[in-house]
């Protein structure tokens, strides 16, 4: 009996034995002949980079617009008077650039370009002359006056500029009661943007001055700055304002105050000298020489760099190079006053 268990128990071994072989070898072949799994490479995608927003720039001023449209807005240029009796003006402050020059006897008028500043009380308007027109070319502007020198008048009539003179649109002009003609033309640009828009004058375009960013100098150079152009009535002044990078106008020996908006207070101030003479046309009238080279001074963020002005013909943009370099000059951002000078009898000096 013994014997018999020896022998079953042997047997069921055995069995065991290869029952476990064989699922052995079985498993062995399943992982040897599995099909291979393939393995998907996973693409991590990058968040695409947002786009740099697109910042514009005005081309009058070089300062930051909301549009590309804004860019080509319509320039509107004005003559603006500057005797006595017209003073304080309107919306002189708000202007882009403003050119200053001798008109007559002495007596020194503005001529101020506007793009997007858009003053809602303007003036006292006055007459144009020829040297503001050669100035106001460049810009593919509207000129607002009333009447002008009979050159002036000849070359605005001529079909090439967009005349809005007061003396064939007196809707676009009134008379103010509070003071006695010939100082009392106002205007605005409500009406002198409805103005442009009936006669199609919808956009201006035009190459204006290079232009960066501003930064007062840690050792301004210039912080006092007198500019002589006929006597003491006309005579202006400037005081660096180095907290606000501009310059205060003085005129006549007080603050020159905008009625509306306060002290006038330009970021750049160039002193232009020029030829000027006087000349029998319609009457004696001054003749500023325009056209060609001549030296010029250039105030901004407290210094000042003596350059030579440029001005090929008419229709040319004026652009300042630096006498050691010949290379451009920009200006800083903001309101640019230039004040033409008379090489014979006006000054510049600065402190």
């Amino acid at each position: 009996m013994r014997g018999w268990i020896t022998a079953h128990r042997t047997i069921t071994y055995i069995i065991a034995g290869v029952s476990l072989v064989l699922i052995a070898s079985l498993v062995a072949l399943a992982v040897l002949y599995q099909k291979p799994v393939e393995i998907v490479a996973q693409t991590v995608q990058k968040p695409k980079p947002k786009p740099k927003p697109v910042i514009y720039y005005s081309p009058l001023t070089g300062d930051i617009v909301s549009s590309a449209a804004a860019t080509v807005q319509p320039v509107t240029a004005i003559m603006i008077e500057n005797s006595p009796d017209a003073r304080p003006q309107s919306g002189v402050k708000q202007a882009g650039i403003v050119y200053e020059a001798i008109a007559e006897g002495g007596i020194t008028r503005f001529l101020t370009l506007h793009q997007q500043d858009k003053p809602q009380l303007i003036g006292p308007v006055r007459s144009v002359r020829m040297y503001y027109v050669d100035w106001l070319a460049p810009y593919n502007a509207s000129v607002a006056h009333i009447g002008g020198s009979a050159a002036a008048l000849a070359e605005v009539r001529g079909g090439n500029y967009r005349d809005i003179d007061q003396f064939f649109n007196s809707g676009s002009y009134w008379r103010a009661a509070d003071r006695y003609a010939p100082h009392n033309v106002y205007t605005s640009f409500d009406k002198l943007d409805a103005l442009n828009k009936a006669k199609g004058y919808n956009e201006s375009h035009f190459t204006g001055f290079t232009r960066v960013d501003g930064k007062s100098s840690d050792a301004p150079t210039a912080t006092s700055i007198a500019i002589n152009f006929s006597g003491p009535l006309y005579n202006t002044s400037y005081t660096y304002d180095k907290a606000n990078n501009r310059y205060n106008r003085i005129l006549a020996g007080v603050p020159h105050m905008d009625r509306e908006d306060g002290q006038i207070t330009p970021s750049v101030v160039v002193a232009m000298k020029i030829d000027m003479s006087l000349v029998l046309q319609d009457g004696y009238r001054e003749d500023i020489k325009t056209t060609g080279t001549g030296h010029a001074v250039i105030f901004q963020n407290g210094t000042a760099q003596e350059v030579t002005w440029h001005k090929p013909e008419r229709a040319s943009p004026i652009t300042f190079t630096d006498n050691t370099t010949g290379k451009d000059v920009p200006l800083i951002r903001g309101q640019t006053w230039i004040a033409a000078i008379p090489n014979t009898s006006g000054s510049v000096s600065w402190q």
